[in-house]
């Protein structure tokens, strides 16, 4: 995992403007106002991105997007985690990043329960920071899974996260490492299913790492995301979630209000309202599979969808 040093920096000190959901499900941009810290795009905007393959294509998508619309940008991608990430752009070593909204809500409040999109947008806009704002989430959606092989699930009758429950102390668990603190992840695992691993094994997010260990059987369960289509391509199980531990992800910036002006606010909502969950899925697979540049990738989807 790259986890680079971070300059700090000084909070923003704007205010958080509510956002309300259109019956559509993605945000509106209509009647949410100008932010109050008179944020403006001029002196260019820079993106940050968490440490796996999808964050980063969102990234270079909005790079594109918002170059498309005259800003002028710089990616940096691969950081870290969310524990390094939310930093940064408090601290101003960042502007704007690709975010989740149910993952980015229980970061802020762990205790949480909306699980609807519009009520999680506007939870959102209570437990961010001061000086931050999520702008109006898009179309596309990427949630945590929990898998197993069809044979580990043959083996255990294992459908959902509850019958996880049946092999307390016997199954290994592998995900990325901050997953052993998180509520979407062991510590939620154990509070609403009551299951306890054997072991805990630190690897990656969705990546290489934790895919291997689940095809050689280091690993019993992973914590993968379902846009990754390794999970078709193994014939994998994904556990159902019938207490709703997951909440939904869908796509969401996050950005400073220092540079949330009406030109990017337009430019990501363009965004926003084209990119499907297939589509995403597929860049992924272009970036995975076919080994092509992320960059690249965003790139050639967004003049291909008239976005830049």
């Amino acid at each position: 995992m790259n986890r680079r040093t971070l300059l700090g920096g000084l909070f923003a000190a704007a205010s958080v403007p509510a956002l309300s959901a259109c019956a559509s499900g993605i945000t509106s941009l209509d009647n949410q106002g100008t932010t109050s810290g008179g944020g403006s795009s001029k002196g260019g905007v820079t993106i940050g991105t968490a440490n796996f393959t999808e964050n980063q294509v969102l990234g270079y998508l909005y790079a594109a997007v918002l170059t498309a619309a005259g800003v002028k940008t710089n990616v940096r991608p691969n950081l870290g985690t969310r524990e390094i990430l939310i930093p940064a752009i408090k601290g101003g070593d960042i502007d704007l990043l690709p975010e989740y909204q149910g993952a980015l809500l229980h970061y802020l409040d762990p205790k949480a329960t909306a699980t609807e999109e519009g009520e999680m947008q506007n939870a959102l806009t209570v437990a961010l920071p001061a000086g931050l704002q999520v702008l109006p989430y898009g179309m596309a959606e990427d949630s945590d899974a929990f898998v197993v092989t069809r044979e580990t699930a043959k083996k255990y009758a294992l459908t959902s996260l509850a019958d996880l429950k049946k092999q307390n102390g016997k199954l290994v668990i592998g995900a990325a490492p901050e997953v052993k603190k998180r509520q979407v992840g062991v510590v939620g695992l154990k509070d609403v299913y009551g299951v306890e691993f054997k072991e805990f094994k630190s690897l990656d997010s969705s990546g290489p790492l934790v895919k291997g260990a689940l095809k050689k059987g280091d690993v019993d369960v992973a914590n993968l995301f379902t846009t990754d289509t390794d999970i078709r391509a193994n014939d994998w199980v994904v556990l159902t979630d019938p207490e709703n531990l997951i909440p939904g992800q869908h796509v969401v910036p996050l950005i400073a209000d220092r540079k949330a002006d009406s030109t990017v606010r337009k430019a990501l909502a363009r965004l926003g309202n084209v990119l499907t969950t297939a589509q995403l899925t597929e860049l992924n697979r272009q970036v995975d599979k076919d080994k092509k540049d992320p960059e690249d990738v965003a790139d050639a989807y967004a003049k291909q969808h008239g976005l830049a």
